[in-house]
């Protein structure tokens, strides 16, 4: 196995563990998102309770919450859209430095 393969491969599981241990660590604990967590820090600035300025469109059509499995599927479309836009443009700036190096050869 290369030197290039091992990194990778002690990496990609660093990585795993970094997502798996706190899950063990802290049994019974609540990940709350960061809409949760910025609602009580206005409740505690302004003494009183966050109120939403807007509904999200989705549970208006909906007619209530969306569920957390069409949420997790619609962040991980979104996030893959932004791999793929970032991925397209990275691989672009590449290209385009090989044309220049190959034009000014």
């Amino acid at each position: 196995m290369s030197k290039t393969k091992k990194q990778v491969l002690i990496l990609l599981i660093v990585a795993v563990l970094i997502a798996v241990i706190p899950v063990f660590m802290l049994k019974g604990a609540e990940f709350g998102g960061s809409d949760d967590a910025g609602s009580v820090v206005v409740s505690d600035v302004t003494g009183t309770e966050y109120e939403a300025w807007a509904t999200p469109v989705a549970e208006i059509y909906l007619g209530g919450e969306i569920p957390g499995e069409l949420e997790s599927l619609l962040f991980c479309i979104q996030t893959g859209i932004g791999v793929g836009i970032i991925a397209f443009f990275m691989g672009k700036f590449v290209e385009r430095k090989k044309w220049t190096k190959e034009e000014k050869k």
